[in-house]
């Protein structure tokens, strides 16, 4: 079973509900997909020992065949090509990847190279894996994709997606059996929710919510899953023992063992919810 643990904005508790989810079961691989800030590993603690460098394919022109006609940076969607004075200059920081100036090129003057834009990293069972996006690369994808290819088919998998929900949380949740998504009781936690309830309903599948860091002010998420019909799975109160801990890497489940019990009752509901 694939779970992924996603939000509508950062801050929300993501991390905190996907790693103590993954520290209250006996075993399961946790997947940090949260290419450009992973922190899983800091609750985790895992020993890596494998780091893999993740390449992509960019352009690179042979200008011996070249004859400036400029079609490869007419096709390029991302400006990551352009013609001046019968030079083609490549911007590979903004590349996507595509190889469509490779098939637009009427003279076979376009190449594609290696390019490394970050690592996937790895415990020695790989019960453990994270991505990192090298510093001013702009997209995680390609990592995203690599990390998806080691999710191992014989134990349940908690991937930790990325905030938001643009293309790398697309790509995280993609063929996921169940979406938890973690949200708190504030006007941008209630307004980036509804955003990724949507996304959710448009991809077809299983969710839930997990309350973080509830108060009083929680009839707002309340009300909504009411009306909606979505699960409310759990609520985490407001708790400065709980955030003290966690700016120390420590989870609620590690100092209080009623939290590790409600975290194995979440996985239950998660299971039943897969069966609806």
């Amino acid at each position: 079973m694939k779970i992924a643990v996603l939000s509508g904005k950062g801050g929300t508790g993501k991390t905190t509900v996907s790693a103590s989810l993954a520290m209250s079961l006996p075993s399961c691989q946790y997947i940090d997909c949260d290419v450009e800030e992973p922190n899983g590993a800091i609750f985790l603690t895992p020993e890596l020992t494998e780091s893999v460098p993740v390449k992509v394919l960019i352009p690179e022109a042979d200008m011996s065949k070249c004859n400036a006609c400029g079609r490869c940076a007419k096709v390029c969607q991302f400006n990551a090509i352009a013609v001046v004075k019968s030079k083609v200059l490549v911007f590979p920081e903004i590349c996507h990847h595509c190889g469509a100036c490779v098939i637009a090129c009427p003279n076979d003057a376009i190449r594609e190279v290696e390019r490394v834009i970050g690592v996937v990293e790895t415990n020695e069972d790989h019960t453990f894996l994270q991505g990192k996006l090298n510093v001013g690369e702009p997209i995680g994808m390609p990592i995203i994709r690599e990390l998806k290819k080691r999710i191992k088919k014989d134990m349940t998998a908690i991937i930790d997606c990325p905030p938001g929900a643009s293309c790398t949380v697309v790509n995280s949740i993609e063929g996921c059996d169940y979406c938890v998504l973690v949200t708190e009781p504030t006007p941008f936690g209630f307004h980036d929710l509804k955003i990724a309830v949507k996304l959710v309903k448009k991809m077809g599948l299983h969710f839930g919510v997990v309350l973080n860091k509830a108060s009083d002010n929680s009839r707002l998420i309340h009300e909504f899953c009411e009306s909606e019909e979505i699960k409310l799975l759990m609520e985490i109160p407001f708790s400065q023992d709980i955030a003290r801990n966690y700016s120390r890497g420590i989870l609620p489940v590690q100092t209080n063992n009623s939290w590790k019990v409600k975290f194995e009752e979440l996985f239950k509901k998660i299971e039943r919810g897969t069966k609806k």
